[in-house]
């Protein structure tokens, strides 16, 4: 199966259906530039934000607004940044996900009947999702829709950890692993999660 394809119209209207069905919230774009005015359209000035690792937050150019400093929030990660303190630095990233007024990342996997999937082996970015953050906002490719959770969990066993363990060992010298996993089924807490999809291929 190419996990880099995106779908037909009518299976991103349908998944998008099911997603507001389980209340997450969906804004479908065509463009990844599209995404990143969307997120400054939906992300107040002043708010004080978080997100997770993220190949699709990159190519949408949203960590580029970030390192440039021309943005209008409280950047709760260059605070992390600064600290050398590995203890602290993760004390650091555990206060900055209930700190943060908006959580921004990915997802691994978005089935067609409306479900999130997310996977990390920390645990930094999954820990956010269920619970911890106030306000999630999910940047995603539409490549990413899977039929069912079956799907999610081909593509994530079969696609996604081999990608991730490349960009890892450029990064970090060592390879990836499926550690900590999240499903997002339903959403309790109205206007909480929104989806950002883009009618691209975007991040793994």
């Amino acid at each position: 199966m190419d996990y880099s394809k995106v779908p037909n119209n009518e299976t991103i209207e349908k998944t998008i259906c099911e997603l507001k069905n389980h209340r997450i919230d969906v804004i479908l774009v065509d463009t990844k530039e599209q995404a990143l005015k969307e997120i400054l359209k939906n992300v107040p000035a002043s708010s004080k934000i978080m997100n997770g690792s993220s190949t699709t937050l990159i190519q949408i150019g949203f960590s580029d607004l970030l390192k440039s400093g021309n943005h209008k929030w409280k950047n709760l990660h260059e605070d992390i940044l600064k600290e050398s303190d590995r203890s602290k630095q993760s004390d650091l990233r555990r206060k900055s996900i209930t700190e943060a007024d908006y959580f921004l990342c990915s997802v691994n996997a978005i089935t067609e009947d409306g479900k999130l999937v997310a996977v990390d082996a920390s645990g930094s970015r999954v820990g956010a999702l269920p619970f911890a953050a106030k306000n999630v906002l999910i940047i995603a490719g539409a490549n990413k829709i899977v039929p069912n959770i079956e799907g999610a969990f081909d593509r994530i066993k079969n696609y996604v950890i081999n990608l991730e363990n490349e960009r890892a060992m450029k990064v970090y010298g060592v390879k990836s692993s499926l550690n900590k996993w999240i499903i997002i089924e339903k959403e309790s807490a109205p206007n909480r999660i929104k989806l950002i999809l883009v009618k691209e291929s975007l991040g793994f």
